[in-house]
């Protein structure tokens, strides 16, 4: 496998599905088992998930709500997003451990980096919640964060979309797909891939990210076994 620890970045509308808000059952499943094949090849997997399809403080705090609380809120949609996947890992046969940046130990561990290590060493999953449990942070920035304090060798960012192009590909139709794009390309084009900070903590920390279609069938598989799946964001 190209890759041996991954963090894999999910964003919460992805678990929709076809719904307007909430939690696809038949999306969270078909999730469970992509995960559970690159599981079965031996990678480290550690995931961050955020909780735009529950609450979004930005959003919220647009509609007069206080901008501290609104990403509070958020942060615990993450955690019942990540409580949602534990369940359905579990259910495939994974082992998982759901560690939080804020604390709420009768659902799930506080954050430590050592835990954490131990468990992606002994094989478990492990999803993070609760963001980096600060507000006007956002759920890119605690992905980018937690892969590099776990050591990850990549950021994998399952979106509906199978990469970055040169515009928008919902709304142009000859917009151009990168395979391959340095770090300081996508900023001198103006590209959206993460948010500024988590996008400059990747390109200081040099840990490269891919931005592919999480929806296809089998694409985190054939990424993890090293083929050129939706855009590889590197230095």
């Amino acid at each position: 496998m190209k890759y041996k620890r991954i963090l894999l970045k999910l964003s919460g509308e992805a678990l929709m599905g076809d719904l307007q808000y909430g939690i696809d059952p038949k999306r969270l499943g078909e999730y469970a088992d992509e995960i559970k094949q690159i599981h079965d090849k031996g990678v480290e997997i550690a995931i961050v998930i955020g909780g735009g399809n529950i609450f979004r403080g930005v959003a919220g705090a647009s509609a007069g709500m206080d901008r501290v609380q609104g990403d509070y809120m958020g942060m615990l949609a993450t955690v019942i997003n990540g409580m949602a996947l534990q369940g359905a890992l579990e259910d495939k046969g994974m082992k998982t451990r759901l560690q939080t940046a804020l604390k709420m130990e009768s659902i799930a561990e506080p954050y430590i980096k050592r835990r954490a290590d131990r468990h992606l060493e002994k094989g478990r999953i492990v999803i993070f919640g609760a963001g980096t449990g600060n507000p006007y942070f956002t759920t890119d920035t605690a992905a980018v964060l937690r892969g590099i304090e776990i050591n990850a060798d990549v950021i994998l960012k399952g979106t509906r979309v199978d990469g970055v192009y040169d515009s928008d590909p919902e709304k142009n139709a000859s917009a151009v797909k990168f395979d391959f794009i340095s770090f300081d390309d996508v900023l001198k084009k103006g590209l959206n891939v993460m948010d500024t900070t988590a996008f400059t903590l990747s390109q200081e920390n040099k840990l490269p990210i891919v931005v592919f279609d999480m929806n296809k069938i089998g694409n985190l598989l054939k990424i993890c076994e090293g083929e050129n799946i939706g855009t590889v964001v590197n230095i």
